[in-house]
């Protein structure tokens, strides 16, 4: 009887690791498409990769003082495009929004600031949850507009309202605009572009197809 348990348990024990060894390969297999997915957005995009890092860095900087001055009185969101930061949400009142303004101009590589602060109390979680639905769909619809390069835009909603922010020309910037005003709950667009020419935009397709190589 011993003996024959004995068989039993190491076919189990080989299907239990045969199960882990599948689910890890799953893991790594699923690690490596996001990560190969991540680099072809990032190459599409027509800011260098260090600029996209650096925009980051900015994001992140600006979003770790933002509590500090805040504090529960205010909601700021902070989006770094191409070293240009663009301000949303809503504050106390002007001393805070001007106080918010200059700690993001004091960090170090920021171009410019859009501030956008309404002076008004937090927005609410569905109101949030809402403007994320919108910025979903019109990105979606961007997508969907083979004309232009959706890769080529930051979107980002407040309160219904959407900014709109890019390295673009200024028929693309048209359309994109177009766009998102036809998308629903959106109660009105804000262009807070960077225009570019056809020939810079040519330009860059070029050296971005360079660095994937």
């Amino acid at each position: 009887m011993r003996n024959s348990r004995r068989p039993l348990a190491v076919l189990l024990t080989k299907v239990v690791l045969g199960s882990a060894l599948l689910a890890s390969l799953q893991g790594c297999v699923a690690l490596v498409a996001g990560g190969a997915a991540s680099g072809v957005m990032a190459s599409l995009d027509r800011r260098t990769l260090g600029m996209q890092t650096e925009d980051k860095s900015i994001t992140l900087k600006a979003e770790l003082k933002m509590p500090q001055i805040t504090g529960e009185n205010g909601h700021v969101n902070v989006t770094s495009y191409n070293r240009r930061v663009l301000l949303t949400g809503e504050v106390r009142d002007e001393a805070m929004k001007q106080a918010v303004e200059r700690e993001v101009r004091g960090i170090a590589n920021v171009v410019s600031v859009i501030n956008e602060l309404e002076i008004a109390g937090p927005s609410s979680y569905t109101s949030r949850s809402n403007d994320a639905l919108i910025t979903t769909k019109v990105k979606a619809s961007l997508v969907d507009m083979k004309t232009i390069s959706a890769n080529s835009f930051k979107v980002t909603t407040e309160r219904g309202v959407v900014y709109l922010q890019g390295l673009v020309t200024q028929r693309e910037g048209n359309i994109a605009a177009d766009v998102a005003k036809g998308v629903s709950g959106v109660n009105r667009v804000v262009k807070v572009f960077e225009y570019i020419s056809e020939e810079d935009v040519k330009a860059m397709q070029g050296s971005n197809a360079q660095a994937a190589q």
